[in-house]
């Protein structure tokens, strides 16, 4: 048993969770190598979500189907990797975190081939759902690999370079896509994840330190079966909400399943010798304020990534690549703060980073609530680039005060939830402010119609004029009134979405203040 740093004895509960916990490799001397093998792991896996969405277009013309067909493209991913998050932690115990590593990017790397040669969109649909598997296992298993690779006094600067996969490639992926999609062929943001995965696989056989596999612990397949059954539900009433209807009862009903199975989870991993999940971790404030805010930040984040690039191309008619070059701005301001905020981290805690982090962000986001049809992009880029500083300043401290403050035998399941939480929250955060969306932009082109419903004395001479050359002849009329409106309904999801990242800085004023010790983020069990 040892001492804490201060010399006092730790607690029964740290000494308990301490000698509980499965032979872990302990941290290597030369972190930053192993590290950086994790990141482009971690980065391959999260860029793919971005760049395949500006493709998406392209591919339905390309197959010739649906617009609520190609959707099963995101769809399928979605919930797949939803379903696998839960399983990470139990996969890295029972195979070992490096051979799990490695065997995951292999799987990407196999399936995203698979995907750039689907000759139609059933077999796409299928690839994709295979290249979801090792995508929902990755962010869990490079998390847990980093905690044990990195010295706890230098886990904030881990931290910080470790999120340049996790924020940076969300906002790269857009400009990459668009410029793969406009100039060569979609098929290649699937091939290009080929050299990279191999080079990757390589990589982490040669540099990654062995952690071998815990003592085998049966599998939970009771609150798998819950918590994959209520992933699944939530996520596939988040995705078709909007097309089936959310007052629909199949929309109904999934939400029911979603509550009932998540409340039936918690009920079988409360009485199990060996649960999937450790709910343990919730005993802990530090780590569930820290994906409060998590969920927070998520929410701004995607709502601009996902209104953004549907506005420069719908409205201003901007091609994929162009409207990537806007986005650009942000994705490089995320890249030279991210490694600083992880040293802030370590000097000064998670608390003023997250503060200065949700103030920025959210102020960011409010300033593009000014979107309409004649802002440029200046402003536009002046918005983003104030919303990534602070996502880049606050995010990870955010992220690693939370992990930091749970034992280390509960790490493996702190990481599974944080990466849970990151997917739930975004679909759900965008899903609140779709509904927004479509309800006002209803709401405001009822209110200009009037313009256009006016005759005789009460009708202004330009719309008469316009009537008399027939249905051509108004839409020009439509069409700017269609966009008005749309940059309207913009302008109150993103007014929502930067008040609600606001609220986040009364829980930031809860986190710990001053540089971390090695045994600070230690916790007294409850």
């Amino acid at each position: 048993m040892t001492s804490s740093p201060d010399g006092d004895a730790p607690s029964a509960g740290v000494a308990e969770a301490e000698l509980a916990a499965p032979a872990a490799a302990s941290p290597a001397p030369t972190w930053g190598l192993p590290l950086l093998v994790l990141i482009v792991g971690m980065f391959m896996s999260v860029l793919d979500l971005s760049i395949v969405n500006v493709a998406i277009p392209v591919i339905r013309k390309d197959f010739g189907v649906s617009t609520e067909d190609i959707q099963w493209i995101s769809t399928v991913y979605s919930l797949t990797e939803g379903i696998m998050v839960p399983v990470s932690a139990w996969l890295g115990a029972k195979v070992g975190l490096k051979r799990l590593y490695i065997t995951l990017i292999i799987l990407f790397t196999t399936a995203s081939a698979l995907c750039g040669m689907a000759t139609g969109l059933f077999g796409l649909i299928v690839f994709r759902g295979v290249q979801a598997i090792p995508g929902g296992v990755l962010p869990v298993t490079c998390l847990s690999i980093l905690y044990r690779i990195v010295p706890r006094e230098k886990i904030g600067a881990a931290m910080g370079l470790y999120g340049l996969g996790v924020v940076v490639a969300p906002g790269v992926g857009p400009t990459l896509g668009g410029y793969l999609v406009e100039h060569v062929n979609w098929r290649i943001i699937f091939y290009i994840n080929v050299p990279v995965g191999i080079i990757g696989a390589i990589a982490a056989i040669m540099v990654l330190k062995k952690i071998p596999a815990e003592p085998a612990k049966p599998f939970d397949l009771a609150g798998f079966a819950c918590i994959a059954g209520s992933l699944f539900a939530l996520l596939l009433a988040l995705e078709e909400g909007k097309t089936w209807g959310w007052t629909s009862y199949p929309i109904l009903i999934l939400f029911a399943v979603a509550i009932n199975l998540m409340a039936l989870f918690i009920a079988v991993e409360l009485q199990v010798e060996h649960p999937m999940l450790d709910l343990r971790v919730f005993q802990h404030w530090p780590f569930v304020n820290s994906l409060l805010l998590i969920s927070l930040m998520s929410v701004g984040l995607f709502a601009v990534l996902f209104y953004i690039p549907s506005f420069l191309q719908g409205t201003r008619g901007y091609t994929p690549w162009q409207a990537g070059l806007v986005l650009l701005p942000q994705a490089l301001v995320m890249m030279v703060f991210m490694p600083l905020a992880g040293q802030f981290y370590d000097r000064f805690g998670a608390r003023w980073p997250a503060i200065i982090g949700i103030l920025l962000t959210g102020s960011g986001i409010l300033f593009l609530a000014r979107i309409n049809v004649d802002i440029t992009e200046t402003e536009l880029i002046i918005g983003m680039v104030t919303m990534a500083g602070g996502l880049a300043i606050g995010m990870m401290p955010i992220m690693t005060s939370g992990i930091s403050s749970v034992p280390t035998t509960l790490t493996d399941s702190g990481s599974a939830f944080n990466t849970g939480v990151q997917r739930v929250s975004a679909a759900l955060g965008l899903a609140v402010l779709t509904g927004l969306v479509s309800s006002n932009r209803a709401q405001f082109m009822a209110d200009r119609s009037a313009l256009l419903e006016g005759s005789g004395a009460d009708a202004h001479p330009q719309i008469l004029q316009m009537r008399q050359q027939g249905e051509t002849g108004l839409l020009p009329l439509w069409q700017e009134l269609s966009s008005q409106v749309q940059a309207q309904a913009y302008s109150s999801a993103f007014f929502a979405a930067g008040c609600v990242t606001l609220a986040g800085v009364f829980l930031a004023l809860l986190l710990r203040s001053g540089p971390p010790t090695s045994g600070a983020d230690k916790p007294v069990a409850h």
